[in-house]
């Protein structure tokens, strides 16, 4: 019997989660009843397809932006301002309300050396931290659980992406996250009687010869486990919090409970897609953005309550941006530098980290990047999660004093 056909014979498949590390068996060893206040945590949020950020963070005072976008450019009347110079889209006004708070730094022309406008391409480089020339296998939070791996991986910390199949980002040369869409599902599919009578063969299970049967017992023992974990915590916390019915609202939610709940996981990942606005880029755009804005902003309500808010960071990024100038079919196509948020109770800069790109100075059409990629990872790392930046990204990059 080999993997594939071992999946697909049983309610494993549906579990929502291929790829389960060995470290969430720990989780029955360390459960808690409550949140340990102090622990940091990283919300890692995806805008899939390339956010425009010309008309998510918009210069409108800037007569270039108006000249190159006559029919796709913010309206400045519609504009909700941060300062005199810079606004967001009309659609954002629960992240305008968070930056007047001081909970948002907007950094902007982040991007890399040489970059490529190829979706797939750009987010490998993305989730590897890798150089533009570079092909990596794992991704950086993975290397971040296995630079964090304890003795023999059996405690670790813990990385969960709120999907059905797991992003590149989380995957470890020694250990990966865990991926699952619904905490609910997933140990539903667990309690199924057939996977219950193979979970009570694990453990007279070691005929190490055959290394693939040893892994599906072993990977179906843990999913068991974690499937049992993650929905035991979540029980322990419900939010009466309106959020968006849209899957990336639920995400959200999902989150917020396992944060709320004290459960033992350092990083979640997260994803919104349809951000590749070739046609008509207005409303599809907005649309998305809307559902961002009230997800978000539902969110930090709800890890406030927890009293939680001071230990979160919130990074939402995007592979890269759009191009300047609008293109003949109302959208806009692939650029390069984009801007990026960081959310969070105890920013140490709130604001414009830096200034709004030159629309003047531009490369063949797009934003030159001016802050690599890399150096909000190396700060997140070393400021936040405290851990060895350079071990994990394989050399020094400069760190932003936002945190």
């Amino acid at each position: 019997m080999n993997r594939r056909n071992f999946l697909q014979k049983t309610a494993f498949a549906t579990a929502g989660t291929m790829l389960i590390p060995s470290f969430l068996k720990a989780f029955e060893q360390t459960v808690r009843t409550a949140p340990k206040a102090g622990e940091k945590i990283l919300v890692m949020v995806q805008l899939s397809g390339g956010n425009d950020g010309l008309n998510t963070v918009v210069p409108f005072q800037n007569d270039v932006y108006y000249a190159q976008r006559p029919r796709l450019a913010i309206p400045k009347t519609d504009v909700l301002r941060l300062t005199d110079e810079v606004g967001l889209n009309p659609v954002m006004k629960g992240i305008q309300d968070l930056y007047e708070k001081g909970f948002v730094s907007i950094v902007n022309q982040v991007g890399y050396p040489n970059p490529d406008r190829s979706h797939f391409r750009s987010m490998d480089i993305w989730q590897t931290a890798s150089a533009s020339n570079e092909y990596l296998s794992t991704g950086w939070l993975g290397r971040y659980l296995d630079a964090t791996c304890e003795g023999d991986c059996k405690v670790a910390h813990r990385v969960v992406e709120i999907d059905d199949t797991l992003s590149l980002a989380l995957k470890g040369q020694k250990i990966k996250g865990l991926a699952t869409t619904n905490t609910q599902k997933m140990y539903e599919a667990t309690q199924n009687a057939h996977i219950q009578r193979l979970q009570k063969l694990t453990a007279k299970h070691t005929d190490h010869e055959h290394e693939d049967v040893d892994y599906l017992y072993k990977t179906l023992a843990e999913t068991v486990s974690s499937a049992q974990y993650l929905h035991s915590k979540t029980k322990t916390y419900n939010s009466n919090l309106a959020y968006p019915m849209h899957e990336f609202g639920q995400q959200l939610k999902t989150i917020a409970q396992l944060i709320s709940a004290g459960a033992e996981t350092s990083v979640y990942y997260t994803s919104l897609t349809g951000f590749d606005t070739h046609v008509n880029q207005k409303n599809q755009q907005e649309k998305l953005l809307q559902i961002y804005n009230d997800s978000i902003a539902t969110f930090v309500k709800d890890i406030q309550s927890a009293g939680r808010w001071n230990d979160v960071v919130v990074m939402t990024f995007s592979e890269f941006g759009r191009r300047v100038a609008q293109n003949a079919s109302n959208g806009t196509d692939h650029g390069t530098a984009n801007n990026l948020f960081l959310m969070g109770g105890k920013l140490k800069k709130a604001g414009l980290w830096n200034d709004s790109p030159n629309l003047t100075d531009l490369d063949e059409g797009d934003l030159k990047f001016q802050v690599d990629f890399r150096s909000v990872y190396a700060t997140l790392l070393k400021k936040h999660l405290q851990t060895d930046d350079k071990a994990i990204l394989g050399e020094s990059f400069k760190l932003l004093d936002v945190l």
